[in-house]
């Protein structure tokens, strides 16, 4: 019989009874149970994180920056519950710490106290780092705590680039301002330098002048040195005259004092007298003609009479023995006889002196009328006359005395402008040295001016000048400056999809195992009638590869329709999987042909080795080096590798080598359980008495 019948043969023992049939299908839906169930509880664990409850404590209190309110606690609290990543449940930290604690919460995220006053501090002049705390706990489950972890580093990676967004943008803004100050620098620095260039013009000015000042420094030294000996004259002099003045108004006070007196008590009399005078020399004037005439005879008659007198006199009076009561008064008229010939000898002689000039005389008497008169006139007030010149005497000794001190202290003053003179000859001589060297050091500051000016003005245009669109740009590239341009050639749209490629094979492994825990892996009758080994090998392979192929339909139909597995090539995913049962199928069997009930374990043994080294979940290379070593030599290496291309999409390279080995091993399997078979024909005490029965 071929192994086609034999196989069919096998498989019809399946319905000869309820139970039979009910074996069949439990061994048809086992793949779909295992793989489908398993894929389906782990499908996007991802899009359900809105299930997990996570406390959320929000302690900021706020803070304010550049007079704006920054409330970060709140800004990200808003953010993540609208996100909808876990389920945000905002309490206070006393309870989340207690819900972490004894699992009411998985973990929980706290804002504290300062956390937007740690922000606010980035502008400031000592910034501070702010920080999330995140309070996870393992116990509860350490994969939330990993994908916690995942999602708050992208919390923090927000709330960073937001604060140095702000932080950025104010050093941008600082640029602009930096960027205006240095061109008004500049062109103050323009200034400057035509400043320092008039400044230049004006040292230059100031050492000329001051050489001429001092030229004449050292003439106004010499003339003052002059100047000092003729002040020192000056007050000699004035001390002579204040000397002086004093002698005479002490001299004119002592004779008022004794004149004075006499005027005011004879102004009447002098008065009087000086009016006689005049009015006499009036009338001498007028009789000067007669007077002229007459004044020789009057003369010899006064002289004649007083002769006559004395001669009298000297008769009568001379002579002691005769005393006469008369002769007083001819004594008294003699005497007047005497004054009238002195009188008429004065007037004879002041004719004489006239040299009988008339004119001459009355000239003479009208000027003796004139001041007479004016004697007269002033003669009541002689005694004010006197005291007001004495006043003036002693103002004029007053003044002489303040006029000697004063010179003396200009004659001192003059000293010390001379030594000053000097000193200020000295000094106008250095400042002409500190004015040249200032005329050179000015003119060497026009030159670094200059240089300042243009540097300035270099550094105005490379420092930027950020209008608000350009300042928002760049903020935005230097906040974030490295972005992950993440470009998915073949996405996996979900964790399900991206762990099929590993369920898939794990599943169709099992249903093999299973399946020849009901299946004998040679079949008896062909054994019993002794068909060669290939064909016993391939009536129990074959059975296996049929209900294989239905678990693969099966499993993959209700992926794809029932869980929403979606496939990049659905019909090569498809008929891989059929060449992946029947090599499956192949490894099983032979394992259960070869080494009987012990081929069981070994079955399983190899699907743990398989599922550790096939680098399924993690890439192999983090497994360590013993399932490294592994991972070439087994077949779900390359079913997983294969997979991955057929689900998701990419080149077939993979897929190609895949059908090679699994064919390499579907057709080493088969000839190792044809060996087995044949062994099998040959009846051995082992065979009758197996140390192991399953």
């Amino acid at each position: 019989m071929r192994s086609p019948k034999l196989a069919a043969l096998e498989l019809r023992r399946f319905g000869r009874g309820k139970l039979p049939r009910a074996a069949l299908v439990a061994l048809l839906v086992l793949p779909l149970l295992y793989g489908a169930l398993y894929l389906w509880s782990f499908w996007d664990p991802y899009g359900r994180l809105d299930r997990i409850p996570v406390a959320l404590v929000n302690d900021d209190k706020g803070a304010t920056a550049g007079g704006k309110k920054i409330t970060a606690g709140d800004d990200i609290t808003k953010g993540l519950r609208d996100s909808k990543t876990f389920d945000w449940r905002e309490v206070s930290a006393a309870e989340a710490r207690r819900g972490v604690e004894d699992g009411t919460y998985y973990l929980s995220l706290t804002m504290p106290a300062d956390f937007s006053e740690r922000i606010a501090s980035s502008s400031g002049s000592s910034p501070e780092t702010g920080a999330l705390q995140v309070r996870t706990n393992d116990a509860n489950n350490y994969i939330v705590g990993q994908i916690s972890r995942t999602v708050f580093g992208e919390v923090r990676q927000a709330a960073s680039t937001k604060t140095s967004r702000s932080f950025l943008d104010k050093i941008f803004v600082s640029f602009s301002d930096i960027h205006g100050k240095t061109v008004q620098a500049a062109e103050g620095a323009d200034k400057l330098n035509g400043g320092i260039g008039k400044a230049e013009k004006g040292s230059k000015d100031l050492a000329d002048g001051l050489k001429d000042a001092e030229d004449g420094s050292g003439e106004l030294s010499t003339a003052l040195k002059k100047l000092t000996k003729g002040a020192g004259a000056v007050a000699d002099g004035t001390r002579g005259v204040a000397d002086g003045t004093q002698e005479l108004a002490d001299r004119v006070n002592g004779t008022a004092g004794k004149v004075g007196p006499f005027l005011k008590g004879n102004e009447k009399t002098i008065g009087d007298t000086a009016q006689l005078v005049a009015d006499s020399s009036g009338v001498i004037r007028k009789h000067l003609d007669t007077l002229v005439r007459t004044a020789p005879t009057a003369a010899k008659g006064a002289h004649a009479a007083s002769g006559t007198l004395n001669d009298v006199y000297a008769r009568r009076c001379d002579d002691p023995v005769l005393p006469d009561p008369a002769c007083a008064d001819l004594k008294k008229a003699k005497e007047a006889a005497a004054d009238v010939t002195l009188v008429a000898d004065d007037l004879n002689t002041l004719i004489a002196d006239q040299d009988g000039d008339l004119d001459k005389l009355d000239k003479n008497l009208a000027t003796l009328q004139k001041q007479s008169q004016a004697l007269a006139d002033r003669a009541p007030h002689l005694s004010e006359d006197l005291d007001d010149a004495v006043t003036k005497i002693n103002k004029l000794n007053d003044g002489a005395a303040k006029v000697a001190a004063g010179a003396k202290t200009l004659h001192t003053g003059l000293g010390k402008a001379k030594t000053g003179a000097v000193d200020l000859d000295e000094g106008i001589g250095k400042l002409k040295t500190g004015a040249d060297d200032l005329n050179g050091g000015i003119y060497k500051l026009v030159g670094g001016s200059g240089k300042l000016a243009g540097g300035l003005h270099d550094g105005a245009e490379k420092i930027p000048d950020y209008d608000k669109q350009d300042r928002d740009r760049r903020t935005e590239v230097m906040a974030d400056p490295v972005r992950l341009a993440s470009q998915d050639l073949h996405n996996a749209p979900n964790y399900g999809t991206g762990f099929a490629p590993y369920f898939i094979p794990l599943s169709l492994w099992v249903g093999a195992m299973v399946a020849y825990m009901l299946i004998t892996p040679m079949n008896r009758r062909a054994l019993a009638a002794g068909a060669s080994s290939w064909r016993i090998a391939l009536a129990g392979w074959l059975p296996v590869v049929a209900i294989g192929v239905l678990q693969t339909v099966a499993l993959m139909s209700v992926l794809h329709w029932a869980v929403g597995l979606e496939m990049a090539r659905a019909a090569g995913t498809v008929g891989f999987l059929f060449l992946v049962t029947a090599c499956f199928a192949a490894i099983v069997q032979w394992l259960n042909a070869r080494f009987g009930a012990a081929g069981r374990i070994l079955v399983l043994a190899l699907l743990m080795l398989q599922l550790t080294s096939a680098g399924g979940t993690y890439p192999v290379q983090t497994s360590p080096g013993f399932f490294n070593a592994l991972h070439p030599f087994l077949p779900m290496s390359y079913v997983v590798d294969a997979l991955r291309r057929l689900i998701t999409g990419g080149g077939l390279g993979p897929v190609w080598q895949a059908c090679v080995v699994l064919t390499a091993f579907t057709a080493g399997a088969l000839a190792l359980t044809a060996v087995a078979a044949r062994r099998r024909q040959v009846w051995t005490l082992d065979r009758l008495h197996p140390e192991l029965s399953l």
